[in-house]
């Protein structure tokens, strides 16, 4: 006779997981298939401190778990319904969800093979794989993380420890002169955040201006590295973007990557929203340059349509991954190996990231890629440049509309002009006219504050958006236009 406590083992039955488990898919496919047919609101708004009180409410112990799945999905922002056009954030693939639910039923963390005997050489066949679409050389390699901007400090982490001259994690930060990369005054707000995570202050980012393309130029970056210079500051890198936040622009990285060289530089390129146009045959040129990076960030769960969060950190050259995080961890790495070399425990992913317990996240890639193979990546890619385009070309034949500048990517910046109206008056009635759009929440748009001004900014994530999705975004924001 089991001593296992009923309440425990009936948490645990297999049964009851099937019964709930078939529940819950029914309740997700008929919630997919309520947005598809653009039933509902995209943002079913509610006052933060309303919504908190009614989270808070107790007993527990007493709820059906899937009516409270329900319910969670009831109040969430529904990223699968076509008038979502918002953030970088997909509808995720409906088949990388189910992959998940594996990796997490699995659990195995991955810092150390033995704990990840599938994960860990799936996660090295999809890392050979990206580096592969993106043209590196035989030498690269790197490691998924989780999120953009925790790959962007492991990546700028092992820049630090390349080329500052001095060992920080034995001698500390401030060990030599101060430190600094040359990054464009619109980058994402994770490098000013990773350079102050990693001790340098507000002088470790070296602003380069952009072009009236928002892209930094190689001019801007050779002078404001030699104002960088003059003032005592030893730069030693350069944080370029394929496919910015703002506004999804790409810098000239072939550009770029001359001054790198010249002036001995490390180039890391910021790819989380642009790496999947390498996927795509009619765009991929726009990453041209890419190959000569000394480290990339590409984000799965942009382009790609996986669940958030599956990040690759890339490098030319694979050992730099180590250099990151450059201590040792014996109970985990070396116990008993009597390893010096990192390369002689190549298989254990904890020695390159911050995560210790890491989610199986290389599986929900690799299945895709399995299931769908590459061709359809590609084509979900284009489609969404496609509905960018369509999207800036109606905005600019409504009237009292005006776009910031042409897409390059499915980023859209535009701002409703009304007649009379300019300079900060005409900032505080767009930020009015998108408060609008999210306390009504049949659709849903951000804002985004350019040179020229503050702007809405629509990301078209979904591949099931059609034009007259479009155009009915067009009416709603005319017809919720502040007076």
């Amino acid at each position: 006779m089991s001593s296992v406590p009923p309440a425990i083992a009936e948490a645990y039955d297999p049964d009851r997981f099937r019964t709930e488990g078939h529940r819950l898919i029914d309740a997700i496919a008929d919630a997919l298939g309520r947005w598809h047919e653009r039933e509902g609101v995209v943002l079913p708004w509610r006052a933060p401190a309303d919504a908190r009180a009614t989270w808070a409410r107790k007993p527990f112990g007493s709820a059906d778990l899937v009516d409270e799945l329900r319910r969670i999905m009831a109040g969430s922002t529904a990223l699968a319904h076509p008038h979502c056009m918002a953030h970088q954030v997909p509808p995720p693939l409906p088949g990388a969800a189910l992959a998940e639910l594996v990796s997490a039923i699995l659990n195995n963390g991955m810092a150390v093979y033995e704990m990840g005997p599938t994960a860990v050489p799936i996660e090295f066949a999809v890392i050979d794989w990206m580096c592969e679409k993106l043209g590196l050389p035989e030498t690269a390699g790197g490691v998924l993380t989780s999120g953009g901007s925790l790959g962007n400090l492991t990546a700028l982490l092992a820049m630090r420890q390349a080329r500052a001259g001095f060992d920080v994690w034995r001698d500390g930060a401030h060990a030599g002169k101060p430190l600094a990369v040359i990054t464009s005054d619109e980058a994402h707000y994770s490098i000013a955040r990773t350079l102050g995570v990693m001790g340098w202050g507000q002088g470790g980012a070296v602003a380069a201006a952009v072009d009236a393309h928002h892209r930094m130029t190689p001019e801007g970056v050779e002078r404001a590295l030699r104002e960088a210079r003059d003032r005592g500051v030893h730069v030693i890198g350069i944080v370029a973007a394929a496919g910015s936040t703002a506004t999804g622009a790409f810098d000239p990285l072939h550009e770029l990557a001359d001054v790198a060289a010249r002036e001995r530089l490390w180039l890391h390129v910021d790819a989380a929203h642009g790496g999947g146009v390498a996927l795509s045959l009619g765009h991929r040129h726009k990453l041209a340059g890419i190959e000569r990076a000394d480290s990339i960030v590409w984000d799965a769960h942009k382009l790609m349509m996986m669940p958030a969060l599956v990040t690759a950190v890339l490098y030319k050259q694979h050992r730099d991954s180590y250099a990151a995080f450059a201590q040792q961890a014996s109970y985990l790495f070396h116990a008993g190996s009597g390893a010096d070399d990192p390369d002689d425990r190549w298989f254990d992913l904890g020695t390159r990231t911050l995560e210790c317990t890491k989610r199986m996240m290389a599986i929900e890639v690799w299945s895709a890629l399995r299931v769908h193979g590459e061709a359809w990546f590609g084509d979900v890619v284009e489609r969404l440049i496609v509905l960018a385009a369509t999207l800036a070309a109606k905005l600019r034949d409504t009237p009292g509309f005006e776009v910031a500048i042409d897409p390059e990517l499915n980023i859209v910046c535009y701002r409703h002009v009304p007649d009379g109206i300019t300079g900060d008056a005409l900032d505080a009635h767009n930020r009015a006219l998108r408060q609008r759009v999210v306390e009504d929440g049949r659709f849903y748009v951000v804002g985004t504050q350019l040179p020229t001004g503050y702007h809405l900014r629509s990301t078209l994530m979904n591949p099931l958006i059609e034009d007259h999705d479009l155009d009915e975004l067009i009416e709603h924001l005319r017809t919720l236009c502040p007076s």
